[in-house]
């Protein structure tokens, strides 16, 4: 899909390392509640080209400070966990849906 490596815990996809042009990034998970957080951190969200269109995921660049810092990346990592564990619900709470 993306060309990249998927990380994840239990089954859940929390971040994903790809190179979409700029070099290998580590894009980590956001849902409704953390969007804007990782806006306004100045993260960018994963977006890539497929069959001439623009396409994104639920995936934005981790912020640099988290980079540098284990103790920031604990923070991020965290929230990128609990949007993946929240997106499995909501897509286990849909009707028609195995749970």
């Amino acid at each position: 899909m993306f060309g990249g490596h998927g990380i994840s815990t239990g089954g859940l996809t929390l971040a994903l390392v790809a190179d979409l042009g700029r070099g290998p990034t580590l894009w980590l998970k956001a849902g409704p509640d953390t969007r804007a957080l990782f806006e306004a951190a100045g993260c960018e969200r994963f977006t890539y080209q497929a069959k001439g269109k623009a396409r994104s995921l639920g995936f934005y660049s981790a912020p640099v400070e988290a980079m540098e810092s284990a103790r920031e990346m604990a923070h991020w990592a965290l929230l990128a966990l609990q949007a993946a564990q929240a997106a499995r619900q909501a897509k286990q709470a849909r009707p028609g849906k195995k749970k």
